[in-house]
């Protein structure tokens, strides 16, 4: 029984019969149950999965675990969205979920997510008390599990799915994206997406194709994540039927992946700028917009042009799911395809925000690349790239002590300013900036970098590549 479970910036991932073993997962599940009774009664949880390899059979013995432990678990029995999950905790008010899923990694992995009763991603103050106790118990051996009950023995069950769908239904004008008449091509890599944003489509009256739209645990051979180079066969359906534009979500549909009409894969950094400019333009919302230390400067400039306040957060959704549970911002969103919107869950919806696009296409009458142009005309241009660099033990080590230190420049610009929210970030003198954060799992180091023109964005990633290797 091992005492290295550990909640990283979603929760904690391990390799399927190595780390990630029943016997770890009663150990987590029975470290949860012990925070969740520290907690208000009364003590309930959600327990739900993406369509991953054995999920039906771990969401079975966290069930069994909880209730063994005095907490009523209430079975999700179909894979489900994180988002929707998320939204379920809200409405029925539970004391959190534990949501078995990996979301975009390899298949070969599976996690454990523990969403706290507002159906936020848990903040460090819960996780770290929740492998607190998983330390203790696993200190004493595991004999403070609770026996099991038997595989047979039922539990509470809810679909998830109606409540969700209505309340993106009162989010995103479907109406404007069916009198529009564009067609829209949906991927959910085989994931917990499936039967989602293309059912609300479909009942608005727009017409959706679909690719990958069926179980598969080994999720094609790869991750299932919804990055350019694995979006071929969405962005060949999208030609085949003349489609404004293609859709995808991940494994556990928190993340997404949009493609152009011309069959362009648009960043996420530039997905969450448009989709902030048309909130503004069509909601009138002003109340704040929150990004990632690592995402793109696009949004401040949108920000001081609309005149809103703007909070720079760490790495993690979590914290800007704080502040949408505040009510401090419109929007929220990350480079790495996370977002979300005021009046939603404080989670990534990697499901709305495939709606809100095609709502914006539809609305607007322009492709996305029409749209960014403009956008770039109004607040001037960006050019945000990540990169992950393979390092070795040794230079990881040094590179480990060299973050230590504040640098005066980067391959002969000046540095004008050291931020260290999450990681290390370098703000040089002509405005473009650089952004480290080390793994803390594997030795890579993820470079981000921003420059106003593709010339200084090329070598402003050779100057961040040197200072990584040098």
């Amino acid at each position: 029984m091992s005492a290295t479970i550990r909640f990283g910036t979603s929760g904690w991932r391990a390799i399927v019969a190595d780390e990630f073993t029943v016997a770890n997962i009663r150990l987590a599940a029975a470290g949860i149950a012990a925070y969740v009774r520290t907690l208000p009664a009364p003590h309930r949880v959600l327990v739900g999965r993406d369509p991953r390899f054995l999920g039906e059979g771990f969401v079975a013995e966290a069930a069994r675990v909880l209730f063994a432990a005095g907490v009523t678990p209430i079975v999700i029995p179909d894979a489900a969205p994180t988002p929707a999950i998320a939204y379920a905790v809200r409405t029925l008010k539970t004391s959190g979920s534990i949501n078995f899923t990996a979301s975009h990694n390899p298949p070969e992995y599976n996690g454990i997510k523990y969403s706290t009763p507002d159906g936020a991603p848990a903040l460090p103050e819960a996780t770290n008390r929740i492998e607190a106790a998983i330390d203790e118990i696993a200190g004493g051996g595991g004999h403070d599990i609770p026996s099991p009950l038997r595989a047979t023995d039922p539990f509470e069950t809810i679909d998830v799915k109606p409540a969700f769908l209505a309340r993106l239904a009162e989010l995103v004008d479907l109406k404007a994206i069916a009198r529009s008449g564009i067609k829209v091509v949906y991927d959910p890599f085989w994931g917990a997406g499936r039967g989602y944003p293309c059912h609300l489509l479909r009942q608005a009256g727009v017409t959706v194709a679909t690719v990958h739209d069926y179980r598969d645990v080994l999720f094609g051979g790869h991750a299932p994540e919804p990055s350019d180079e694995l979006l071929g066969a969405a962005k060949k359906k999208l030609t085949e039927i003349g489609a404004a534009l293609a859709i995808a979500t991940d494994g556990d549909a928190d993340r997404f992946g949009i493609v152009d009409a011309d069959g362009t894969f648009i960043q996420p950094n530039y997905i969450i700028a448009l989709l902030f400019d048309y909130l503004v333009e069509t909601r009138g919302w002003k109340n704040g917009v929150a990004k990632s230390v690592a995402t793109t400067n696009l949004i401040n400039a949108l920000a001081e042009y609309h005149k809103v306040p703007l909070y720079e957060t760490p790495v993690g959704f979590k914290y800007i799911g704080a502040l949408i549970d505040q009510d401090k911002i419109a929007i929220g969103g990350e480079e790495s395809a996370g977002l979300t919107i005021r009046g939603h869950v404080p989670e990534k919806d990697g499901v709305i925000a495939g709606l809100l696009v095609a709502e914006m296409v539809a609305t607007r009458g322009a492709s996305l690349g029409a749209q960014l142009k403009a956008l770039f005309a109004k607040v001037g241009s960006f050019f945000p790239v990540r990169e992950n660099f393979h390092l070795t033990v040794a230079q990881k080590a040094a590179f480990t002590e060299k973050l230590k230190a504040d640098p005066q420049d980067l391959g002969g610009r000046k540095v004008v300013s050291v931020v260290r929210t999450d990681g290390l970030k370098l703000i040089l003198d002509d405005g473009s900036w650089v952004c480290y954060r080390l793994s803390g799992t594997e030795p890579v180091v993820r470079a981000y970098t921003e420059a106003r023109n593709e010339q200084d964005t090329k070598a402003l990633r050779s100057a961040a590549e040197k200072f990584v290797l040098s």
